[in-house]
C-alpha cells in the first residue's frame, strides 16, 4: 500500500540519526513485494520513473484542494500508473486534462498521501532518504556488501534498479550492471584541498597531479567509426563539436570510453573563460560556422573502457597505461606523477602560468567511483570557489527593482540529507545574469514571503570567496566571506554541487 510508503517516509524524516533512517528504510523494503521495490526505492529517493511530467506548483497547489480519501486505498501500482498516464498526456487542451487527471488522482489519496504527493511531485521530498542513506538501506535489505551495492549504482539507470536486483537477484543480478558504450556514466567528482602538500598528505605519498582545465567535462563513447560526446549531465552533444568527433574518430583503438575536458582556444593559445567554450554545446545551427570563429579542442585524463572490457574498476595506474595506449600525447591532459611537494608546486604554477585554474592531485591506486566524490580526487586552485545551490533569492532595489538579486547560498549537508544555509550575496552578477536567474528562479518557485523567493534547489552557482568563519547566524556554523558569483554552472546537476564535507575541509585547512 502507498500509506505504508508513505508512513515510512515520515519515520524517516522525523529522525536525524542516519543509522535510524537505514534500519526504517532497511525494513521497509525487505517486506515490499518484487514488483513494487524499484517504483517504491524511486519515490523515498524523491524521484519517480516518470521523470518531470510537466507538473507546475500552481497545478499542484489546486490538486492539493481536492477533497481528500477517508481510506487508504491507493497502491504503489496505482500511483505509478496514474503518473505514466498523466506524463502520457499531449496536444490541445493538455494543461486542463492533466490538471483534470491529478485531481482525480488526488481525490483518491488520503490527507497523509496529499502531504507525500505534493513533495514528491515538487521535488520537495526531504526526509534524508537521498542516494548515501538508500545505498546503505539497499545493502543492509539485501545483506550484501554495500561496495557492490555502490559499484552497480555507479552503471544503472536509477538506485530503484539496483535495488530490485539485489533484493530479488542478489550478487549475480548486481553483476549486470557494467559500464556499456553508448550509455554515460556521471563523472567522478573531487574534493578540495589547500595546496598540493596537503593532497600529497591526504594521498599518502606519491600522486598524479594534472592540469585543472577550466572547460566543459566530456565523456567520448567510440565504437568503430561510431563516436558520440556526452556533457557532465549525460546529454549528447556529438552534433555540436564535430571537430572532437573527428579527433576521437581518428583514434587508433577501435572501443574506447575516454573522461576528458573540452576548452576552445584563442589565437595565442590561452584558453577562453568557460562560458565561452560553452558556446559551442548550446548552439544546434551554423556549427561549421561557428567552428570556424571558435574551434575547440579535447584533452582526455582517464579511460574507463577499452576493447571489450571495462576498466572504471581498476587502479589509477591501469588506467593510465589504457589511456596512453588508446590517445596520442597531444590529446592527453599534461600529467605528473610524483611524491615531491616541490615538483607539484612547480607543475601547479605552471599550469596557473599557462591561464588554468591550477591543477588535480590524484590516488594512484584508486577506482573510478562514478558520480561519487570519493577521498582519491583532490582539486587544487589558486582562490577559494565552491560549487553551491541557490536555496532562495531577495528581490533588488534601485537599478535591481523587479529582479531577483540577493542569492541564499547552500550545500547539502550528507549525514542529513538536508540543505544548509552558508550566506548570501549579490555580487558578481551582470545584468544578464540578473535577467536570467529572475527567469529561472521564479519557475522553481516553492513559496515566497514579502521581499524572498524561495525555489526548488537546483541551480548550480560558482561562488568565489576570500574565507570561512565561524558563524552562529546559520545552522552549519560556517559562513562565507566575502562571496561573489562567478559564474553558474549549467552544465552540473545539483548533486554535483560541493556538499558541507568540502565546505569543513576548506574550513579546516585555513587553521583556523
Amino acid at each position: 500500500m502507498l500509506a505504508q510508503l508513505v508512513s515510512v517516509s515520515e519515520r524517516v524524516a522525523a529522525t536525524a540519526a542516519r543509522l535510524s533512517k537505514v534500519r526504517a528504510l532497511a525494513d521497509f523494503l525487505r517486506a515490499l513485494p518484487p514488483e513494487d521495490i524499484e517504483t517504491a526505492v524511486m519515490y523515498l529517493s524523491g524521484e519517480t520513473p516518470q521523470g518531470r511530467i510537466g507538473i507546475g506548483f500552481a497545478s499542484l497547489n489546486t490538486a492539493s484542494a481536492t477533497a481528500s480519501a477517508s481510506t487508504e486505498t491507493l497502491t504503489i501500482g496505482d500511483l505509478d500508473e496514474a503518473l505514466t498516464a498523466i506524463a502520457a498526456v499531449r496536444g490541445a487542451g493538455s494543461a486542463a486534462r492533466r490538471d483534470q487527471a491529478l485531481g482525480g488522482l488526488f481525490s483518491r489519496a488520503t490527507s497523509r498521501e496529499h502531504r507525500f504527493l505534493i513533495q514528491l511531485l515538487a521535488g520537495e521530498l526531504r526526509q534524508g532518504a537521498l542516494a548515501g542513506v538508500m545505498l546503505d538501506a539497499i545493502a543492509q535489505a539485501s545483506g550484501l556488501p554495500v561496495l557492490e551495492i555502490r559499484r552497480a549504482a555507479m552503471y544503472a539507470a536509477s538506485l530503484g534498479r539496483v535495488a530490485a536486483a539485489a533484493l530479488t537477484g542478489g550478487t549475480a543480478a548486481l553483476g549486470g550492471f557494467q559500464l556499456e558504450m553508448f550509455s554515460p556514466v556521471s563523472p567522478m567528482l573531487a574534493q578540495t584541498a589547500s595546496g598540493v602538500g596537503e593532497a600529497l598528505r591526504e594521498l599518502g605519498g606519491e600522486a598524479a597531479f594534472e592540469w585543472k582545465m577550466d572547460g566543459a567535462r566530456i565523456q567520448a563513447h567510440k565504437e568503430g567509426s561510431e563516436v558520440r560526446i556526452y556533457t557532465r549531465g549525460l546529454n549528447e552533444v556529438s552534433a555540436a563539436v564535430p571537430e572532437i568527433v573527428e579527433a576521437v574518430q581518428a583514434l587508433p583503438a577501435t572501443s574506447v570510453v575516454l573522461d576528458g575536458e573540452a576548452i576552445a582556444f584563442d589565437r595565442t593559445g590561452r584558453p577562453r573563460p568557460f562560458q565561452v567554450t560553452m558556446r559551442r554545446f548550446g548552439r544546434k545551427l551554423d556549427v561549421q560556422k561557428l567552428r570556424g570563429e571558435l574551434p575547440i579542442g579535447a584533452f582526455f585524463f582517464d579511460c574507463l573502457r577499452i576493447g571489450n572490457a571495462s576498466i572504471a574498476e581498476r587502479p589509477t595506474r591501469e588506467r593510465y597505461r589504457a589511456l596512453a595506449e588508446a590517445v596520442p600525447p597531444a590529446l592527453c591532459m599534461p600529467r605528473l606523477v610524483t611524491a615531491s611537494e616541490a615538483e607539484a608546486q612547480a607543475f601547479y604554477e605552471a599550469a596557473l602560468e599557462a591561464g588554468h585554474e591550477g591543477v588535480m592531485a590524484k590516488s594512484l591506486e584508486a577506482p573510478y567511483e562514478a558520480g561519487n566524490r570519493g577521498a582519491s580526487w583532490f582539486k587544487i586552485k589558486r582562490a577559494h570557489t565552491l560549487d553551491l545551490l541557490v536555496l532562495a533569492a531577495e528581490w533588488g532595489h534601485g537599478r535591481r527593482t523587479g529582479k531577483l538579486s540577493n542569492l541564499h547560498l547552500g550545500a547539502i549537508e550528507p549525514s542529513s540529507a538536508e540543505y544548509v544555509m552558508l550566506g548570501k550575496t549579490f555580487k558578481g552578477l551582470t545584468d544578464a545574469m540578473l535577467e536570467w536567474q529572475t527567469r529561472e528562479l521564479l519557475a522553481r518557485e516553492t513559496r515566497r514571503d514579502s521581499g524572498t523567493v524561495y525555489v526548488r534547489p537546483e541551480l548550480v552557482v560558482e561562488v568565489a570567496f576570500s574565507d570561512l568563519q565561524a558563524s552562529v547566524r546559520y545552522p552549519a556554523g560556517l559562513a562565507l566571506r566575502l562571496a561573489r558569483v562567478k559564474r553558474y554552472r549549467d552544465d552540473k546537476r545539483a548533486a554535483e554541487a560541493d556538499n558541507m564535507d568540502s565546505v569543513r575541509a576548506i574550513y579546516a585547512a585555513q587553521g583556523t
